[in-house]
């Protein structure tokens, strides 16, 4: 097995007793990574910083922050590098504020992604978050067991808690994996992790004969909440409604990785017959926040500081305005991350008090950002994320996948040096197991055309109307 496709069409064939059996191992396996024996205390504390005035989240994020700054210049050999060569520019500014350091873009990181792993790391002892990127640019971070477990600490506290939910608990997620081979036409669409007490449910085969079986499935393995991308949830709910089934009796669902549309939001809501809440975060580890009963984006301060910045220069704007959202990754202390641009637009309101459900954290105002568009299959089928294609283990500097008609499809993309016939095949095949047999042409490009804040959508459908309503 070289690329992972060759699991996949193994894991496809297995009968269903030994999937479940594959997917429970693995939710064990990571059950042991995220939660430890230390897990309830660290949530306690968590739930306790919520209500801290603004003194003590001054007070907590200056003293982590000037830990991190100077373990930066010390132990991580890029940052080491750069500081030495401002040295010899003459440039004696100090590296204790955070001002004084450049705005990191992602490919930097790309480029070279151990040249920020601190050397008092071995990386083969660490885990390796291989994410695909939200605007195809795939990234490589590595993470320690202990930062894995404070950042799964953070979730249990400020997701599921905040929303009457536990780890505990039986759950549900519509995401990118592929559960079954996409020409699948009977259930199940969906295998149970005992390990993680989760039903993955596959958010590729969604239509009007498939969600009768989705929903039956739900009900059937008790679930309390459904996470995932908010468009899968959507055309579950949507296409559920239209057929006037009964819906699960759930207490939440919790939306990610896309942005949450009204009209997403209601029409989940109208069918679930239950709260629904938005939440953002990366798997850099660099920014975090989740939506209270109040409706407000409240940030975690734990994960890390945020700027906003000018669109046309690097200087802040003022509060409450608008700009680039950049970040020092507080948590994630051996591979650091310093005013790191996340690629996002966003607002916050950095003032702490006190907000009608009780906490008082920092507010992020608005997020911009993550708006792929929808793609449609032959079948009727609608897809809104399509990222886990890009893997790290293509030699891609970033690609767009553009749905010029239904069945044919355009990837553009700009290779790395490294880049041959092997990878473009790769590609192919992980677009056609997600949205069917499809007529895939490839052009490569100088750079993918960005948008006025810099971005670029890394999935476009030039069918008329989006396919977003």
């Amino acid at each position: 097995m070289i690329n992972g496709i060759n699991f996949i069409s193994i894991y496809h064939h297995l009968p269903y007793p030994l999937k479940v059996f594959v997917a429970s191992t693995k939710g064990y396996q990571l059950q042991h990574l995220r939660y430890g024996k230390n897990t309830e205390q660290m949530v306690e504390k968590a739930v306790e910083r919520e209500t801290w005035d603004e003194n003590q989240w001054k007070m907590w994020q200056a003293e982590r922050l000037e830990f991190v700054l100077n373990r930066s210049v010390k132990a991580v050999p890029y940052y080491r590098r750069y500081w030495e060569e401002q040295r010899k520019n003459g440039n004696r500014a100090s590296w204790i504020y955070l001002e004084n350091w450049p705005i990191l873009k992602k490919e930097e990181v790309r480029k070279n992604p151990l040249a920020f792993v601190a050397e008092d790391c071995n990386p083969r002892k660490m885990y390796c978050d291989h994410t695909s990127g939200t605007s195809g640019t795939p990234l490589k971070i590595w993470e320690s067991t202990k930062t894995i477990q404070q950042w799964y600490a953070l979730f249990e506290a400020r997701w599921r808690r905040w929303y009457g939910v536990s780890r505990f608990d039986r759950w549900a997620i519509l995401g990118g994996q592929l559960v079954v081979p996409f020409e699948w036409v009977k259930p199940p669409f969906w295998v149970w992790n005992a390990g993680m007490k989760q039903l993955y449910c596959s958010a590729y085969h969604i239509n009007p004969e498939n969600v009768p079986f989705y929903i039956d499935a739900i009900r059937r393995h008790g679930v309390k909440y459904l996470l995932g991308y908010p468009s899968a949830i959507f055309a579950l709910a949507q296409t559920a409604f239209q057929l006037k089934l009964s819906p699960p009796v759930l207490k939440v669902v919790i939306s990610n990785a896309e942005p949450l549309f009204s009209f997403q939001k209601q029409m989940i809501r109208e069918f679930f017959e239950c709260p629904v809440y938005d939440t953002y975060g990366m798997a850099e580890f660099v920014c975090a926040a989740s939506q209270c009963s109040e409706g407000v984006y409240h940030l975690w301060p734990e994960v890390g500081h945020l700027e906003v910045v000018s669109d046309d220069s690097d200087e802040s704007v003022q509060d409450g305005e608008t700009g680039r959202l950049i970040c020092t990754g507080l948590l994630n202390v051996n591979m650091p991350l310093i005013r790191y641009e996340v690629g996002d637009r966003g607002a916050q309101n950095a003032a702490i008090k006190e907000c009608g459900c009780g906490r008082s954290l920092p507010r992020l105002l608005s997020i911009e950002g993550r708006q792929d568009d929808v793609i449609l299959t032959r079948d009727g089928r609608r897809i809104g994320r399509l990222d886990p294609i890009f893997k790290t283990d293509l030699h891609l500097l970033e690609a767009q996948i553009i749905q010029e008609e239904i069945g044919k499809f355009k990837v553009k993309y700009v290779p790395a040096p490294e880049w041959n016939e092997r990878d473009e095949n790769i590609l192919a095949e992980r677009l056609r197991q997600r949205v069917g047999d499809v007529c895939v042409d490839f052009e490569t490009v100088n750079a993918i055309p960005r948008s006025r804040n810099g971005k670029f959508k890394a999935v476009i459908s030039q069918i008329q109307g989006n396919l977003h309503e």
